[in-house]
């Protein structure tokens, strides 16, 4: 039985990784469209 709760654990790990992964990644590509907007109001 403590295999399974192991198993458990460590998808949820994983999936908590993944998702701050996620969320790095789409933070940096705000901020690329942000500056993409900028440049094309000066233009």
């Amino acid at each position: 039985m403590g295999y399974v709760f192991s198993a458990y654990a460590i998808i949820w790990v994983l999936i908590a990784a993944y998702m701050v992964v996620l969320g790095k990644r789409q933070s940096k590509i705000v901020k690329e469209i942000d500056f993409i907007e900028e440049l094309e109001k000066s233009n």
